[in-house]
């Protein structure tokens, strides 16, 4: 493929216009990601052929702006950044105040709506400054966590000066995973690996855009800055061990 094909395959580039829910429908397993500069209603696509959007499907809301807020069937829900809201199978009227990126997957039943704060995830501290990679993961959706059919989700935060992000890598054979990085001044990018190990490519990457890695791509990055991303992972199961680990002396 060459860059442009890459691009358009597997970069989410255009997620947040002002007053609209931006929405794209991704054949990996299904997935749908999203982003929202409310005040905005959650739609119901046509490709999804359902009377309302989580009719048979999990939402998640993580803010990636200020404040702001989450009305699920008319409940209201505060979220300061870097917050999340997970959103069950079966409600109806979902609207949003603030800046929010979405991710959804397909559910076979229905879960109670939960919010997240960073106190409320599950830390994991891993990297060093030496490596360049020193970066705390918080984990919101996962078996451990807020419950969901098999939406996992969290966000990693980069310490000042780390630039590397999931080094040494994986693949996932029994799911997909979509990285959304943000936080990242307007300036610079996100040099993201993708591909097989054996054959890797790159995806030069803006703020507030997405790569969605198949079962069989690698998925990692560097920074020229330091930055947050939110990872979502959909497919066959949600153990959050469960990987193909990748030595970097594989990588080609």
């Amino acid at each position: 493929m060459t860059t442009e094909q890459l691009r358009r395959r597997f970069l989410v580039e255009e997620l947040f216009v002002p007053g609209e829910v931006r929405l794209v429908y991704s054949h990996e397993d299904r997935m749908v990601v999203g982003g929202v500069a409310g005040p905005a209603d959650l739609p119901c696509p046509s490709e999804l052929r359902a009377e309302y959007f989580l009719e048979r499907r999990e939402l998640a809301a993580v803010n990636v702006g200020g404040d702001g807020a989450v009305t699920v069937d008319g409940t209201r829900h505060e979220l300061a950044a870097r917050e999340c809201l997970y959103i069950g199978r079966g409600a109806r009227e979902v609207s949003f105040d603030g800046r929010f990126y979405l991710v959804s997957t397909p559910a076979h039943t229905g879960y109670p709506t939960v919010k997240a704060t960073l106190e409320d995830a599950e830390p994991v501290r891993l990297g060093s400054a030496e490596r360049s990679n020193e970066r705390t993961i918080y984990k919101y959706i996962h078996v451990k966590g807020i419950q969901s059919c098999q939406l996992v989700l969290g966000v990693t935060v980069l310490e000042p000066g780390s630039m590397w992000n999931t080094m040494p890598c994986h693949t996932h054979e029994r799911r997909t995973e979509v990285y959304f990085y943000f936080g990242l001044p307007e300036e610079d990018r996100v040099v993201h690996l993708m591909g097989r190990p054996d054959e890797t490519r790159n995806l030069v990457v803006a703020g507030e855009q997405a790569v969605i890695s198949p079962c069989w791509s690698v998925h990692t990055g560097f920074g020229t800055a330091s930055y947050a991303f939110v990872w979502a992972m959909g497919g066959e199961n949600q153990a959050y061990e469960d990987v193909e680990p990748v030595a970097i002396g594989q990588l080609r």
